[in-house]
């Protein structure tokens, strides 16, 4: 399988911020907000991925990212000249996908907790899976209704009155057919390409499941100021108590053996002496040791 993930768009909702920096290069506590979704994907067994972004911002996330050799993966570049919505991501990526399943990610998300992920990846076959989470105010998201079997019986896109509390996280998992699917859309009455309409068509031919998150998964929208805050303050937390980092790609590369103990030690040394390259020396003594 492969990974998308979106990091384009104009950044709106945290403006003036974004006026310097794209919204997926903002910190999230110590590290680019585009390092969590990544190493969610890495996480879950992914190595092969496409950024989308802007034409303005590409050359920051070569940069920041470069080709993923350093992480054991590999990292391809799309461009998006205007952001048309998120199913417009499978147009751009349509050579990428090629003939695989692909896995999409929104570059604002921010997940922790939990296996679903990469249970998800390891055994998914066909068709369309995506996540429910409850949620207190669900009519900013897509919604979906559940029948009293549990199946998924309808999907909207930020309903004003919502069928349920259910909402659809950013991160979704297709089979090769949801390319021709996001072809064969028509822009929504907000002028986008809805990725709700790609999972309608699924849902309206069978082929869409939907997997709900439990109590014990934290995901967060970093997309807006006041979010990005939050976001920062709960890595924080987590970090400070649990003495781990989130959002981590090396840690992720070497845990899921993408990186070998040898070229994680190399690693270290292309980084300055600062907090994030300590707590890399020290999962390295970690993996060293457990290699006695």
């Amino acid at each position: 399988m492969k990974a998308i993930i979106l990091a384009g768009g104009n950044g709106s909702r945290l403006y003036p911020l974004s006026k310097v920096s794209s919204k997926q290069l903002q910190a999230v506590y110590d590290k680019p907000m585009i390092y969590y979704p990544l190493t969610v994907m890495i996480a879950a067994g992914i190595h092969e991925f496409c950024i989308i972004t802007t034409p303005h911002d590409l050359p920051r996330y070569r940069a920041l990212l470069g080709d993923g050799t350093q992480w054991g993966i590999e990292i391809h570049y799309r461009i998006q000249e205007r952001p048309e919505g998120i199913a417009q991501a499978f147009v751009i990526a349509e050579d990428f996908v090629a003939d695989e399943n692909v896995a999409l990610m929104l570059g604002d998300n921010i997940f922790f907790g939990g296996n679903a992920f990469p249970q998800a990846v390891s055994t998914f076959k066909s068709g369309a899976l995506i996540f429910a989470y409850h949620v207190k105010h669900p009519n900013q998201y897509g919604v979906v209704e559940f029948g009293a079997d549990g199946q998924a019986i309808s999907i909207e896109e930020k309903p004003s009155v919502p069928r349920s509390n259910f909402a659809v996280p950013g991160v979704y998992i297709y089979d090769r057919q949801v390319v021709d699917i996001a072809k064969s859309l028509k822009p929504s009455a907000r002028g986008e390409f809805e990725i709700t309409d790609v999972n309608r068509h699924y849902l309206e031919q069978g082929e869409l499941q939907v997997s709900r998150l439990n109590r014990g998964f934290v995901w967060l929208d970093a997309g807006t100021s006041s979010t990005l805050q939050e976001a920062s303050s709960y890595v924080e937390t987590i970090e400070r108590r649990q003495g781990i980092k989130l959002g981590c790609p090396e840690e992720a590369a070497l845990v899921r053996g993408f990186l070998s103990v040898e070229r994680f030690r190399a690693l270290l040394d292309t980084i300055p002496h600062c907090e994030y390259r300590d707590y890399l020396a020290y999962v390295a003594s970690e993996a060293e040791r457990q290699q006695r």
